[in-house]
């Protein structure tokens, strides 16, 4: 049985464990980072150097680490249809949407997440939360923007380009109530709430 090394509060772990869960496919998942620690473990470190989470073992010994990177390769492991589109440029698109989610979308709402959830309240930076709460906002407009054109992010059909930025809408929506409307994001994200991988392994964890 393949194994998911990480802590099931870390969104990058969601984003595997919740390619999983769509795919059908068991595996193990193990406590480390945070508060449990062990990332900095040689053991650990000589499976992924960065001493982050999540890390991939696979049952020969294959192990690798970044999110994206692990969901895209079990989806073509597998040849997961349900996750990996089969046409060249909505396959594209959708990585096209995980790369954004790591260079636009992360970055924005992480400083507001930390701030409201990690930090505490005396000790928060309000203007690092208002500037994440507007850059937020600004790349969740872009998300309806593309959401007027397609059902999801890629195309008409959910793929592995829903994911991460998914993950990232489940806090958006908890994070910054006052947001404005977004009709197509909201009838997304009310699509892809309602799956039964999503349910069973994103909606149970709370933010912390």
């Amino acid at each position: 049985m393949l194994k998911i090394w990480g802590r099931n509060t870390s969104s990058n772990v969601q984003k595997v464990i919740w390619a999983l869960a769509e795919m059908k496919l068991p595996f193990e998942r193990i406590d480390v980072g945070g508060a449990f620690g062990k990332t900095k473990d040689p053991a650990y470190l000589a499976m992924n150097p960065n001493s982050l989470v999540p890390t991939l073992e696979e049952e020969d010994g294959f192990t690798m680490w970044e999110s994206n990177s692990i969901c895209r390769y079990l989806a073509a492991k597998h040849q997961s249809r349900t996750l990996e589109p089969a046409i060249p440029q909505t396959r594209a698109r959708a990585q096209m949407w995980m790369d954004w989610q790591l260079s636009v979308m992360a970055p924005a709402i992480t400083p507001v997440f930390w701030q409201l959830i990690r930090t505490p309240a005396d000790k928060r930076d309000a203007n690092a939360v208002e500037t994440g709460k507007e850059k937020t906002i600004t790349a969740a407009k872009m998300m309806d923007a593309q959401l007027g054109k397609t059902q999801f992010m890629a195309g008409d059909e959910f793929s592995y380009g829903d994911i991460p930025v998914g993950i990232m809408i489940y806090r958006y929506v908890q994070l910054i109530p006052e947001r404005p409307a977004t009709p197509n994001l909201d009838r997304w994200y009310a699509a892809i709430s309602s799956r039964p991988a999503f349910k069973e392994k994103i909606a149970v964890v709370p933010l912390s």
